[in-house]
């Protein structure tokens, strides 16, 4: 997998952490235990510290940046699936943002919240805990439990880390 330093800030990844072999991770990036960051991602800790809690995931192709001197932080169990842009902003702990998203500096999507794919999630905007919000730019829905979406934020903070324990033991170049 491509890891560099930058200015003397070095990526520090747990052991159990999985970082597919074509994620590119540079500067000052913190991956907790069980997290996973999937093929194509790149996280640039280069202006501002990113961290990857514990068992959240950062699917294929997603990118991951800040400002300077700001951290963006991806809580325990999130999940950035696949294609997102996060820029300067925090996911707290099992939210979920849909395929294709860009969430900017200085939001926050609160826990167990889920932003449909293919929304922009504003500067600054503030997503409560448990909402589902969509659009471009996003709006608060309604509440996320009992509809169809829960199913995601209940599913990925457990499937995730499973399926990136079996990438670390099953791939194999060829």
């Amino acid at each position: 997998m491509p890891l560099f330093e930058f200015e003397g800030r070095r990526p520090r990844i747990a052991d159990d952490a999985f970082v597919a072999p074509t994620a590119t991770v540079v500067g000052d990036v913190i991956i907790e235990a069980g997290a996973s960051v999937w093929y194509g991602a790149v996280l640039r800790g280069d202006d501002g510290p990113i961290v990857l809690r514990e068992r959240c995931n950062v699917q294929d192709g997603s990118v991951l940046h800040s400002s300077p001197d700001v951290t963006t932080e991806i809580g325990p169990g999130a999940t950035v699936a696949h294609q997102c842009i996060v820029h300067g902003a925090v996911l707290e702990e099992e939210a979920l943002v849909g395929n294709g998203c860009v969430v900017l500096d200085g939001a926050r999507v609160g826990a167990r919240s889920m932003v449909a794919a293919f929304s922009l999630v504003s500067p600054g905007m503030q997503i409560p805990p448990g909402m589902f919000a969509a659009g471009a730019p996003a709006v608060v829905k309604r509440p996320l439990e009992g509809t169809p979406a829960q199913m995601w934020v209940d599913l990925n903070p457990k499937h995730y880390p499973a399926l990136a324990q079996r990438h670390l033991a099953g791939i194999r170049p060829i």
